[in-house]
């Protein structure tokens, strides 16, 4: 155990489990870029915040559970469709790399962050019902086990800015993120094993401290203003690493 590293990524993991459990985002992508940006392969940066997020996510599922968040027949309808998403990018990422793909999604991302700010900011977008549940949470498990994050940005993002209710929404997506998680992380494990056990552990111990504050967090705080900083998130996040894969 390198402790210098736990304690250092035990705050990592705290922030961003906080981010994510309120706003149904960006626990995997905060995580995978200071990763990354250490030098570890994709496949192995992937590895190491999905096992992490293994009890993150069981934690924030408990807790949304809990608070009564979850809406269990969106729950359903995410879940194993993104499991199935997840193995199958998992399996692509242990032997092509996936840096290719990432400009596409963060420019998908980047389009939802403004749909999400303007609704927040008091534009009509219209209303209707997502009909292709099961094929959100394929294509997001898919990317997020190939981009080492972006189930929440991509699943969240695509039902609120669709008219969504933002708390069930959020709870739902965290929910069945853990469901997705464990057979990435599974299969991952299966394919490369599991390193850097101090990164894994401080990740995760971060993350369940902030669990049950970030449910908390997403029950009573106002509506629009979780929706504006959703939006504002998806747009710095996306925005950068565009900005930041243009000047490569």
């Amino acid at each position: 155990m390198v402790w210098s590293e736990f304690f250092s990524f035990a705050l990592v993991g705290l922030l961003a489990q906080l981010i994510d459990g309120a706003l149904g985002m960006a626990y995997g992508l905060v995580s995978s870029s200071i990763l990354l940006a250490m030098g570890l392969p994709p496949a192995v940066a992937s590895a190491t915040v999905h096992t992490a997020e293994v009890v993150t996510t069981g934690a924030s599922a408990a807790s949304h559970a809990w608070f009564g968040n979850v809406r269990w027949r969106l729950f359903r309808q995410l879940a194993i469709p993104g499991a199935i998403g997840g193995v199958l990018g998992a399996t692509v990422l242990a032997n092509v790399p996936g840096e290719a793909i990432r400009p596409y999604v963060n420019a998908y991302l980047l389009i939802l962050g403004v749909m999400v700010l303007l609704r927040a900011l008091g534009r009509r977008l219209t209303r209707h019902q997502v009909h292709h549940n099961g094929v959100l949470g394929f294509i997001a498990g898919l990317l997020d086990s190939i981009g080492g994050g972006g189930w929440g940005p991509l699943a969240t993002s695509t039902l609120i800015a669709r008219g969504g209710a933002v708390r069930g929404t959020i709870g739902s997506v965290n929910a069945a993120e853990f469901v997705v998680t464990v057979c990435i992380s599974a299969t991952l494990a299966f394919h490369i094993g599991i390193q850097h056990w101090s990164i894994v552990l401080g990740l995760l111990a971060g993350g369940v401290i902030a669990a049950p504050v970030a449910a908390w967090l997403v029950r009573h705080l106002p509506e629009k203003a979780v929706m504006a900083a959703v939006g504002a998130l998806i747009v710095l996040i996306s925005a950068g690493q565009l900005l930041q894969q243009w000047l490569r």
